[in-house]
């Protein structure tokens, strides 16, 4: 199982921190080799992701996806704006300045950051969403470079397509396939210009990301209900993209919020380590957010945001940290009982590693449940025809409608979801927390959790082909095994590992998309020391699979 380091929670001593200047350099002097798997480039669950100085992500790379990028809008006939946006790790503005020159080599009329040079992903899905409304005929697309919470070594590109949304695998497969064979030929076949030039050109435009999204939110944050309340609200963007975005909300809104770090730095020694001594700026790690779980006592509710702002993590007075299941859980249960516009037939859209309590929820709320494979991409189609009030990947990402029942953001947004704890909390007089405990006395007290463990490319590959032969045992943890899972309910579409159900617990385990690692979840009706039973077996199971057995 996962080992803590002794260090989890500790700030980084400086000795440790990533050398800007040599992970900078390293993304223009290195070249990756086509030929070698691991340089070249692959989409996970969310985009292109590495680190400059194992060549997974260099400027070749950013160059070959971008032309790629161009490639499908012409084949696609996609020839509205391309929304861009950047967050705050090193690599980001390097890879923004590779991806400009081609773009405006190609003619695409690109909309960039006005003011602050960081966008959050939200942003982005919400100016694309804006745009193609009221365009139809012109569809907007964007790329966001960010490599989300990861490391502060690590760099990553992602592609939203006019739905607003991740790009689908079908989309993602044909930019990697078209980007690789251009890495193959060392870039020769890239269009750039200079720098100077494609800042200049006049497909080059300035847009207002902060206040255009700013001066949406009341469409689906009852902000007045917050400010009325008086509630006091704490802030840690964690070094991230939305950093100028909050004190412009409180500003706007005339909120009593504070943001307690406004700091900015590559190296982001002020997030406090993870698990495994590595610097994450994870919103749902309980070592992570240590700094704010501290400050709880100080205000009514506090929440943090992850690098680029897609990921939540909400701290309150009642219960500290939420894990990201128990907020999910209560969001779900005050989100369909305060929209009364919302349709009927509007229901909750949920990942399968996500707890089973979020079913409960929509049964108690009558709202049908869509449990999908891991990624957001999956929510993208729901939540833009609003069958998909709200969903959520149990990895602190989530989304949800207007209040007219039309979509916001078709990618997570870290933003909306804390704010909405902020109108939990205004409008009903008990935190986020107090909400959950309340949904357990009624619907039972689950215990979950996840596991993490290093894993090599070859390991993570056995373990993503898990199937039932796999599963040997007709019991788990003391009862019979109702269902073995390899693909997603709703979709029938393999989800890359195993779910084991039984009356009162599961399990599911998988490789993760981006980092060297695999995941164990799991999660019980009955009791902790049932959970760790759960733990136990599952990881023997996993241990076989990385064993070849």
């Amino acid at each position: 199982m996962s080992s803590i380091s002794p260090l989890a929670g500790q700030r980084a001593a400086i000795s440790s921190l990533v050398d800007v200047p040599v992970l900078v350099t390293s993304y223009y002097s290195l070249r990756p080799d086509a030929g070698i798997a691991s340089h070249q480039v692959a989409f996970g669950t969310s985009g292109h992701r590495g680190s400059s100085l194992n060549y997974s992500f260099n400027e070749w790379h950013v160059l070959a996806i971008t032309q790629a990028i161009c490639d499908y809008r012409a084949e696609n006939k996609i020839n509205g704006p391309l929304f861009i946006g950047i967050d705050t790790h090193a690599l980001s503005a390097p890879a923004f300045a590779s991806a400009l020159e081609v773009l405006a080599a190609n003619g695409v009329q690109t909309m960039v950051a006005r003011g602050t040079p960081y966008t959050p992903t939200p942003a982005i899905s919400h100016a694309i969403l804006m745009h193609n409304r009221m365009h139809p005929s012109a569809q907007a697309d964007g790329i966001v470079i960010t490599p989300s919470h990861n490391p502060p070594d690590n760099g990553g590109f992602k592609y939203n397509t006019p739905n607003g949304g991740p790009a689908d695998t079908n989309v993602t497969s044909w930019i990697e396939k078209r980007a690789n064979v251009y890495l193959q030929s060392a870039v020769r076949d890239v269009k750039r210009i200079p720098y100077d030039r494609a800042v200049r050109a006049a497909s080059t435009h300035q847009y207002d990301y902060l206040e255009t999204y700013i001066n949406d939110l009341p469409n689906i944050i009852d902000l007045s209900a917050i400010r009325d309340a008086g509630i006091s609200i704490g802030v840690d963007p964690l070094g991230g993209a939305g950093v100028h975005y909050w004190g412009a909300i409180a500003d706007r809104y005339d909120l009593k919020l504070t943001v307690v770090n406004q700091e900015v730095d590559p190296t982001f020694r002020f997030v406090p380590m993870d698990w495994d001594a590595q610097i994450r700026m994870d919103p749902s790690s309980q070592y992570a957010m240590r700094e704010l779980i501290s400050l709880k006592d100080k205000f009514d509710i506090a929440f943090a945001c992850d690098t680029d702002h897609d990921r939540h993590g909400i701290v309150t007075k009642s219960v500290g940290l939420m894990p990201s299941n128990h907020y999910l859980s209560a969001a779900v249960s005050y989100l369909f009982q305060h929209r009364p516009e919302w349709r009927a037939d509007t229901g909750v859209g949920k990942t399968l590693v996500s707890s089973q309590m979020i079913d409960r929820v929509a049964a108690q709320l009558h709202r049908p449940l869509q449990e999908m494979p891991i990624g957001f991409k999956w929510f993208v189609g729901g939540l833009q025809d609003g069958s998909l009030g709200f969903g959520c990947e149990e990895s602190a990402g989530a989304s949800f409608l207007r209040f007219d029942g039309t979509p916001w953001s078709t990618d997570k947004d870290g933003i909306t979801a804390a704010l909405l704890a902020a109108e939990m909390t205004a409008r009903t007089g008990r935190d986020p927390g107090e909400i959950y405990q309340g949904l357990t006395e009624q619907l039972g007290l689950p215990c979950n959790g996840r596991v993490e463990a290093a894993a090599t490319p070859e390991q993570k590959k056995l373990l993503s082909k898990l199937s039932a032969e796999n599963v040997r045992s007709t019991q788990l943890a003391g009862e019979e095994i109702r269902q073995i899972l390899t693909t997603a309910p709703a979709n029938g579409k393999a989800f890359g590992g195993v779910k084991i159900i039984t009356d009162n617990g599961w399990f599911a385990a998988r490789p993760s998309g981006t980092e060297s690692i695999y995941k164990i979840y799991a999660e019980s009706f009955r009791d902790e020391q049932h959970l760790q039973s759960i733990f136990a077996e599952a990881q023997e199971i996993v241990t076989a699979a990385l064993a070849g057995g």
